[in-house]
C-alpha cells in the first residue's frame, strides 16, 4: 500500500469541472505536496466545457506549486494552447485521456463501461461523482414547458439512469450525486421524481437490471447527520452554499451514498460565515461597460453616462435618496475604469482561506475579466438600479423605476404590478452573498448588475467565476457566452472541496 493514498474519481456530466476541481485540488492531509484524489476520468459532452476541462486536467498533472511556467504564458497570451501541449506532451496526453468528450446516453454503453474500467485500473477504493443535466428539473424550465405534451417524456428526466447504470455495474464504495433544488418538486406522470431516484440509488441493480444483487447503498445528507431512507423528506439533502462560506446563495441537492457492506457514516459539512460580493470582487480592477449597437469609445461611453444628469427621471429624482448623488455624479463619472483585460487584483477584506483559494501569486493577468457591451438605454437603467441599491440596500423592482426609464417590453406592466418578473433588473448587493449564478447570465446581464454605479455593467465572466469560487488561474475556453454558461452550470469548487474532505475520510476508513 502506498504511503499516501491517492484515490481515483470518476466524474460524470462534468461540465467545466467544478465538482471535480474540488476533489482534484484536495491536498493529502499528511503530505501537502501531493493530492488526495486523482481524476481518473471526467466525462462531458459540450465541446467548449470539455476543452476547459482538458486544460484543467493538464494543470493537475503537475504537482502543487510546480505547474510549468508555460501554463501562465498561455494565460498571458504569449503562447497558444497547442504550443502549450506540444511543449509538454506527456501531461497533455494524460489530460486528453482523462478528460473525455462523450455524450452519455448516446455513446454505446459498452464503450463507456470499458473506458471507466480501464481508468480505474482495478482500484477498489474510489468515488463516483456528478449530476445529470438539470434543465428539465429546473422550475423555470418546467414553467416554460407547461402545456407541452412532450415534456414528461423529455429524455433529460431520465439521464440520471446513465449515472445509475454505472453505479450498478462498477459498485463504487461511495458516490456523490448533485442536482438542482427544483428536483424536489419535479413530477413525471404525477409522481415525484426525487422519490424514484432515492429508491433507485438505494438499490441500483434492481432499478437497472430488475434483480437484487444484494449490494445496495445507504444514503446520507451532507447538511444533516444520520442515515436517510426513501421515506426521508428529500429536502434534507439540500445544501445552502452560503451557509458554508460560499459567497453565493446557491441551493442544490447533494446525495451521498455509501455501499451497504461498508460500516462508515460520513461527517456533515461544517457551517461557516458567508462571504459577501464586495469581499470577493471588490478589489478587482474597475471596468467600464461597452456600448452595443453603435460606435464604442471611452469618450462616447462618458457621453452616454453624462446624459443621465439631464434625464427627466434624474432631474426630478428627489425620492429614493437619489438627490444626494446628483451634485457629485458628473465628477464621479470622470473617474472611470477600462474595458480591456485588467492586470493583477487585490483582496478586499477577503477571508484568508478564500483569498488563498482564489489567488495565485504567479498570475499576472485575470483572464475573462472583460465587460460585455450594453445598449445606451440599459446603461442608464443599470446606473439607476445600482444607485438605488446603494441608497436603499435593496435591488429595485420594476415598480421602483421611473416610467420613462422602463424598457419597451410587453411584460413590463405585469412586472410593475408584481405579477411577472418584477425584478427584471437585479443588482448584486455588495454586503450580501450573490444570488445564484445561473447559466442565464450567458443571455443577458440584467439579473447580475455590478453594484458600482460608475461601472454601469453586468458581471464579467471572472467575477461570476469568483462568486462560484473558481480559482483565478482557472481558464475557461470558448467564446464569452459559452464561458458564462460553463460558470453558471458548475458546482462551486470550494464547496466541492469541503465535500471531498468528507469523502476522503470515508475512503480512508475502509479496511
Amino acid at each position: 500500500m502506498a504511503k499516501h493514498n491517492t484515490y481515483p474519481v470518476i466524474d460524470l456530466f462534468a461540465g467545466p469541472g467544478g465538482l471535480g476541481e474540488g476533489f482534484a485540488s484536495l491536498r493529502h492531509p499528511k503530505n501537502k505536496g501531493s493530492y488526495a484524489f486523482k481524476m481518473a476520468i471526467s466525462i462531458e459532452k459540450d465541446p467548449h466545457a470539455h476543452t476547459t476541462l482538458q486544460l484543467r486536467h493538464f494543470f493537475r498533472e503537475f504537482q502543487p506549486e510546480k505547474v510549468t511556467d508555460d501554463y501562465y504564458h498561455y494565460l498571458q497570451g504569449k503562447i497558444t494552447r497547442e504550443d502549450l501541449y506540444l511543449r509538454h506532451p506527456k501531461e497533455a496526453a494524460m489530460a486528453q485521456q482523462t478528460a473525455w468528450q462523450c455524450t452519455l446516453g448516446e455513446e454505446p454503453h459498452a464503450t463507456v463501461k470499458k473506458r471507466i474500467t480501464k481508468a480505474l485500473n482495478k482500484n477498489t477504493k474510489w468515488a463516483l461523482v456528478g449530476g445529470p443535466p438539470c434543465q428539465a428539473y429546473s422550475l423555470v424550465g418546467r414553467s416554460r414547458m407547461m402545456g407541452n405534451p412532450e415534456f414528461e417524456s423529455d429524455p433529460r428526466h431520465f439521464l440520471y439512469r446513465e449515472y445509475l447504470q454505472i453505479l450498478a455495474e462498477q459498485k463504487p464504495p461511495v458516490f456523490v450525486m448533485e442536482n438542482v433544488k427544483g428536483l424536489l418538486s419535479a413530477k413525471v406522470r404525477g409522481d415525484y421524481v426525487i422519490n424514484h431516484i432515492l429508491r433507485d440509488l438505494s438499490d441500483p441493480a434492481r432499478a437497472v437490471f430488475g434483480n437484487n444483487s444484494g449490494l445496495g447503498y445507504k444514503l446520507y445528507s451532507l447538511s444533516e447527520s444520520g442515515l436517510k431512507n426513501t421515506d426521508t423528506d428529500p429536502a434534507s439533502f439540500t445544501i445552502k452554499a452560503e451557509e458554508y462560506g460560499i459567497p453565493q446563495a446557491r441551493h442544490r441537492i447533494f446525495i451521498v451514498g455509501i455501499r451497504n457492506d461498508i460500516d462508515i457514516r460520513p461527517a456533515s459539512l461544517e457551517k461557516s460565515q458567508a462571504c459577501t460580493v464586495k469581499q470577493v470582487i471588490g478589489g478587482m480592477p474597475s471596468l467600464r461597460s461597452g456600448i452595443s449597437k453603435s460606435e464604442d469609445s471611452e469618450d462616447l461611453w462618458k457621453e452616454a453616462l453624462s446624459e443621465i444628469i439631464h434625464q427627466p427621471w434624474f432631474v426630478k429624482g428627489r425620492t429614493n435618496g437619489l438627490a444626494e448623488f446628483s451634485a457629485t455624479t458628473e465628477k464621479m463619472l470622470l473617474s472611470l475604469g477600462r474595458k480591456k483585460l485588467a492586470k493583477s487584483s487585490q483582496s478586499y477584506s477577503m477571508p484568508k482561506n478564500l483569498q488563498e483559494w482564489l489567488g495565485d501569486e504567479r498570475l499576472s493577468v485575470l483572464s475573462s475579466h472583460e465587460s460585455r457591451s450594453h445598449m445606451r438605454s440599459d446603461l442608464h437603467r443599470y446606473f439607476f438600479a445600482s444607485l438605488y441599491a446603494k441608497v436603499n440596500n435593496s435591488s429595485p423592482k420594476l415598480s421602483d423605476f421611473p416610467i420613462d426609464l422602463l424598457p419597451n417590453h410587453k411584460n413590463v406592466e405585469l412586472g410593475r404590478t408584481g405579477k411577472m418578473f418584477s425584478d427584471r433588473f437585479r443588482v448584486q448587493l455588495p454586503d450580501a452573498p450573490a444570488t445564484t449564478i445561473t447559466s442565464h447570465i450567458s443571455k443577458d446581464g440584467h439579473y447580475f448588475i455590478h453594484y458600482d454605479p460608475l461601472q454601469c455593467r453586468s458581471l464579467t465572466v471572472r467575477e461570476a467565476a469568483r462568486l462560484q469560487t473558481f480559482p483565478d488561474n482557472y481558464k475557461f475556453e470558448g467564446n464569452r457566452t459559452s464561458q458564462y454558461h460553463q460558470v453558471g452550470n458548475a458546482v462551486p469548487p470550494l464547496l466541492a472541496n469541503k465535500i471531498a474532505e468528507i469523502i476522503y475520510e470515508v475512503l480512508e476508513g475502509i479496511k
